[in-house]
C-alpha cells in the first residue's frame, strides 16, 4: 500500500529541522532563580516635586479717565487715614476700574499665571537601619514596599 506523500512529510520535517538548527541541539544554560523577596521600608519624609506651568492671557481693562478720589465723602478721622492709605498706595492702584460703558479708557492687558502640580516625590526612607532615597510618581504614605534580593557575585577563575 503506498504511503501518502504529505504524511511522510509531515513525520520527517520536525527531525530535519531540528538536524539543521545547531543552537536547538546545544545544551541550554541553567536559568539561576533570583532570589528576591518583598519587604516593608518605613518612610521618614516624602517631599513633592512640582512642575510650575506659566500661562499668559489678554484680559481687556478698563479705567477712569480721571482719577476718583473719595475724599469728599470721608469726615473726621477717616479723612485722616484715608489720606495716609493714599500715600501709601501705589500710582497703579489709584485709577479705579471702571465699566466700558461709563466711557473709560479700555486697553488689553497681558496677565500671567502660575500654576504648580506635584509630578513625583522625592522620598526618603529607611530598611534595615540604612537611609535611601528615591524619586516615586506617587506618595507612599508611612511605609513603602521593597524589593529585596541577594545574588551572588561570582568571579573567574
Amino acid at each position: 500500500m503506498p504511503v501518502p506523500v504529505l504524511a511522510l512529510l509531515a513525520v520527517a520535517a520536525p527531525g530535519a529541522a531540528l538536524a539543521q538548527s545547531p543552537a536547538a541541539s546545544a545544551p541550554t544554560a541553567q536559568q539561576q532563580i533570583e532570589n528576591a523577596r518583598i519587604e516593608y521600608a518605613q518612610v521618614l519624609r516624602a517631599e513633592p516635586v512640582y512642575q510650575t506651568l506659566r500661562a499668559t492671557s489678554m484680559v481687556e481693562r478698563c479705567e477712569a479717565t480721571t482719577p476718583v478720589t473719595a475724599d469728599s465723602q470721608r469726615r473726621g478721622f477717616a479723612r485722616v487715614v484715608g489720606a495716609v492709605k493714599d500715600v501709601l498706595r501705589s500710582d497703579d492702584e489709584k485709577v479705579e476700574e471702571v465699566d466700558r460703558s461709563a466711557g473709560g479708557d479700555c486697553r488689553m492687558v497681558p496677565v500671567e499665571r502660575e500654576f504648580r502640580r506635584p509630578i513625583a516625590y522625592d522620598v526618603d526612607y529607611v530598611y534595615k537601619g540604612v537611609k535611601y532615597r528615591s524619586r516615586l510618581p506617587y506618595d507612599p504614605g508611612n511605609r513603602l514596599r521593597v524589593r529585596v534580593s541577594v545574588t551572588p557575585i561570582v568571579e573567574p577563575r
